[in-house]
């Protein structure tokens, strides 16, 4: 039976339109989830579930989750790389070993485009664009999460 209660939130915006307690999801698509399933469990080590005829789930280490919903591949959209997701390492060895492989094995996984790796807005990490034209940052980006929310904003909203 829903009570209409959720858990204690921790950070809850008082007076928030919605009063949400998490982030739960987002979503994309993908053109065929067989493939775009084996890119993402395999070159991107995500625990992916098939949950609908038309989409799957995939997560890591979170409780938020992404939905990737299958269309038509003539439907994809040609994203721009600031449209991201990212998927955070160990050390900046682990992004150069993958900056490698992606290299490697583009076309086992339809990788479509593969930047060089970089140290830019604190982390180093390069981009590559996926079979379905999402784009991946692959950062090693020790504690920014964290650190940014701690501190708080540092540039106003002029």
């Amino acid at each position: 039976m829903d009570t209409g209660t959720a858990p204690a939130a921790t950070s809850v915006r008082k007076g928030s339109v919605v009063r949400p307690y998490k982030l739960s999801h987002g979503t994309l698509m993908c053109g065929d989830m067989k493939r775009t399933r084996q890119f993402y469990e395999e070159f991107l080590g995500l625990e992916v579930v098939r949950h609908a005829k038309p989409a799957m789930m995939f997560r890591l280490a979170t409780g938020m989750h992404i939905v990737a919903v299958e269309c038509s591949p003539d439907k994809l959209w040609d994203m721009h790389v600031l449209h991201h997701w990212g998927v955070d390492v160990a050390t900046k060895v682990v992004v150069d070993e993958a900056y490698r492989k992606a290299e490697e094995q583009k076309d086992r996984y339809g990788i479509r485009k593969v930047m060089k790796p970089v140290m830019q807005h604190g982390v180093y990490s390069f981009y590559l664009q996926d079979l379905d034209k999402n784009w991946w940052e692959v950062q090693y980006a020790p504690n920014q999460h964290e650190e940014c929310f701690e501190r708080g904003d540092v540039m106003p909203m002029e």
